[in-house]
Parts: C-alpha cells; sequence; structure tokens
C-alpha cells in the first residue's frame, strides 16, 4: 500500500492566527483566558489550549465581569460585541478576516438599501454571525431548493454572501439558482469562499483519480472537513472523515493499493502524521506529498498581542 498525502492540507492562515491569539493571551494576561464557542472546529487543538489555560464557553454570560474573552475564528453578531463592550470585558478578537470580509459586505449591503441573501448551513457559529451582522433583510438559503422558497421584498435590490467554508461546486449551484431566479442580484467583489477552502477541494480533486480510498482527518463540527469528504464521495472514491488515527478501521483497507490523506483547515499535521504511523503499522510501504499550491499567506494579530510581552 502507498499513502498520497494532499497538498495544501491542514491549517489555514486563520486558524493559525486563532491559537496564536489564545496562547499569547495566556502568556499575556494568565490563565483563566475565556473563549466564546470552539476557537476553531477541532478537539485536539481545543483540548490542547483547555490544558494551558482556556476556558470555553457557550455565551458571555459564562464569562465573569471584568474576564478577558477571545471571539472565535467563526464570528459574532454584533449583539456579541455590544453585550461584550457593555460588560467591560477585555476582548480579543480572533475571527477570521475573511470572515470579518463578509461581515463588512453585508453591513455595506444593508446600508445601500439591499436585502441580503446568505448561503450556509444554519446553525453554524459563522451563519449565525453574519446574519447578526443586519438586523433584518437578510435571508439564508442552504440548498438550491431553498433558493425558490426565499421570499424578497426587493427582488431588484438583493445582494448574496456565503458562509467561507461551503463546497465550491454546491455554492456555484447555488448562485448560479439565485441568477437564474433574481436577474439583479449583487455579487461579492471577491467571492466569499476562502482560498484554504477552495485549495485544499482543489487538492482533493487532483488527489482523488489517484486513489481507491480517501481519507480526511477532522471534526464532525468543522463544514470545511465535512466538504472535503464530500468532495471525494462524489467523484466515485470510497471516503471516510475521522477525528484521528484512533478512529481507523483497518477493515476499510482491504484491497486499497492507494491510500489519500488530506486535513481539514482546523485539523493540525500531528493528526496526519499519527494516521500516516498508524497505516505504516499496517502495511504502508511508501508515503509521498502530491504537488500542489504552496500557502504562505499570513494575517496580522490583534493590538495589544504583538511584540513581546
Amino acid at each position: 500500500m502507498e499513502v498520497l498525502l494532499a497538498q495544501p492540507r491542514g491549517f489555514c492562515a486563520g486558524v493559525d492566527r486563532a491559537i496564536d491569539i489564545v496562547e499569547r493571551a495566556l502568556q499575556r494576561h494568565g490563565a483563566p483566558i475565556y473563549v466564546r464557542h470552539e476557537i476553531v472546529h477541532n478537539e485536539h487543538v481545543v483540548n490542547d489550549l483547555r490544558a494551558k489555560g482556556a476556558v470555553f464557553v457557550d455565551e458571555l454570560d459564562d464569562v465573569p465581569s471584568g474576564a478577558t474573552v477571545i471571539f472565535s475564528a467563526h464570528g459574532v453578531s454584533r449583539q456579541v460585541r455590544s453585550e461584550a463592550e457593555a460588560r467591560g470585558l477585555r476582548v480579543f478578537d480572533a475571527t477570521c478576516p475573511l470572515v470579518t470580509k463578509v461581515h463588512v459586505e453585508v453591513s455595506k449591503m444593508r446600508r445601500e438599501g439591499y436585502e441580503v441573501v446568505m448561503i450556509g448551513h444554519a446553525g453554524h457559529p459563522e451563519v449565525e454571525g453574519t446574519m447578526g451582522q443586519a438586523d433584518d433583510g437578510i435571508y439564508l438559503v442552504e440548498s438550491v431548493a431553498d433558493v425558490a422558497r426565499v421570499a424578497v421584498s426587493q427582488p431588484e435590490r438583493l445582494a448574496y454572501v456565503s458562509q467561507t467554508t461551503l463546497s465550491v461546486d454546491d455554492c456555484a449551484a447555488i448562485i448560479a439558482a439565485l441568477r437564474q431566479r433574481f436577474p439583479a442580484i449583487q455579487e461579492p467583489k471577491k467571492q466569499d469562499i476562502c482560498y484554504a477552502t477552495q485549495n485544499r477541494q482543489d487538492a482533493v480533486k487532483f488527489m482523488v483519480p489517484r486513489c481507491d480510498l480517501v481519507l480526511v482527518i477532522g471534526s464532525p463540527s468543522s463544514s470545511n472537513s465535512n466538504r472535503l469528504r464530500e468532495v471525494a464521495q462524489k467523484m466515485g472514491c470510497e471516503a471516510y472523515m475521522i477525528r484521528s488515527a484512533d478512529e481507523l478501521d483497518a477493515a476499510w483497507l482491504n484491497g486499497k493499493k492507494r491510500i489519500g490523506i488530506t486535513a481539514g483547515a482546523s485539523a493540525p499535521e500531528v493528526l496526519v502524521q499519527a494516521l500516516v504511523a498508524r497505516l505504516r503499522e499496517l502495511g504502508v510501504s511508501q508515503v509521498s506529498t502530491l504537488p500542489g499550491v504552496e500557502e504562505h499567506i499570513a494575517f496580522p494579530l490583534p493590538k495589544g498581542l504583538t511584540g513581546n510581552p
């Protein structure tokens, strides 16, 4: 058996930045540092930060007055920001800058009198945060079928945005349906699906024809990880998403010659290497990394966390 590693895979710049923000806040201000929601959707990362003194909470009500709180990479609504300010909490914002871009788009469109269609998954924290940038006039669609049902009051003054971690192909189909129903709909200046989501899905598409099994490392709550598994499956390849090597079922390897491995944007490389080590124990003799995009993007840290403590 041979293993092919997708390139790129794993951490993106937004995840790197979010984790760095929590670690620097802990160094500067000491434990506990409160984090609203999981900083990124990966249990390994969350447990590691929890061991260092981060306390993950569902809502700001769980944060004591005067404490330091970090907003997760997925972003928050205007209401959450206002609540933190009203309570005098020290806030460090780990919202991915590419999510913030979508927030800015929504606010601008609403100010200009446009209604907004948000393409995304209901209940996902990024969607809740983005839709929370407007008091009204924003509508969620999850599928092509939803496009036929969405009821807007101003079809001539309509725009769309999308969650940053969607399937590129699924999103394109929904956009096509929106354009067909609402010919005047305005699009973002630059697509909202982020570079890391696009690159990782493209890498899987490149890898799948060379494999007879694809393993995706990611958490069930991770949107972009789920999309990687779906991309492989839609191309006709057997594919599974696992949290770690512990969830690998050796029976999946029966009759397989080439196993492709990738990892969602919130999954650390240490989990990939642990999976490779487990596969070597099960008979893999060769491991190679496929050619792909080299990512060199880095995002600046918030004020108060740069330089030496």
